[in-house]
């Protein structure tokens, strides 16, 4: 089952060395309008049953993270459904909802892995435990490829509702999880895409903008 067993953040410290924190991690985003398209595809969404989690993610997060690429098309490919096997005999094995990638372009999965989104239907805390091995698993392919990063970010959403997840890797290789305190509802899509934007800006820019979150 690999990436599913984990169901809570209890089962994460056990299996591996976690801190986890609460922190107000976005005290300054920069909202932005989201294209008439993005709009429109919300609305559809809603004229129709949302009443699983294939259809909420096809129909509601899926266009929202194609919006988010649309931002970043030149440095970033976004992934979907494909198989993150890095670590199977620690169930770090399986297949990841979303994630981007600081490959522009690429057609096979390459690291960089910078960011994952994690789907979930009404079940917000087994989609950050499930994000959170995600996370691990993702900085173990990066270090495996050579392109090693310090921190990587996450999200779990049930799709109306999106809480953020930043994963740090200490120099003795336990981890430090920080959760946003803040969670972002899919009826403020311009908020929800600023935070996208701050983070996609922080992972592929020159100058990182949220170290304030090692606290």
């Amino acid at each position: 089952m690999g990436y599913s067993n984990f169901k809570n953040l209890k089962q994460i410290k056990a299996k591996f060395e976690v801190t986890v924190r609460q922190a107000n991690m976005f005290s300054d985003i920069t909202p932005i309008e989201p294209t008439d398209w993005l709009k429109r595809s919300i609305e559809i969404a809603f004229e129709n049953p949302l009443s699983n989690e294939k259809v909420k993610s096809e129909r509601l997060i899926s266009p929202i993270l194609a919006e988010v690429h649309q931002l970043h098309k030149d440095k970033l490919t976004l992934f979907s459904g494909e198989e993150l096997n890095i670590d199977p005999e620690n169930d770090l094995n399986g297949a990841c909802d979303f994630f981007f990638s600081a490959i522009s372009g690429a057609y096979l999965l390459e690291a960089p892995i910078v960011t994952l989104a994690e789907a979930k239907d009404e079940d917000l805390d087994y989609g950050i435990a499930q994000c959170t091995a995600q996370m691990i698993g993702a900085m173990k392919f990066n270090d495996a490829n050579g392109k090693p990063r310090h921190e990587i970010w996450g999200c779990a959403t049930t799709a109306g509702e999106w809480k953020f997840l930043q994963l740090k890797k200490n120099q003795n290789n336990s981890y430090h999880l920080i959760i946003d305190a803040t969670s972002y509802y899919v009826d403020k899509l311009d908020v929800l895409l600023g935070v996208f934007n701050t983070i996609l800006n922080d992972m592929i820019g020159d100058n990182p903008t949220l170290a304030k979150t090692d606290k």
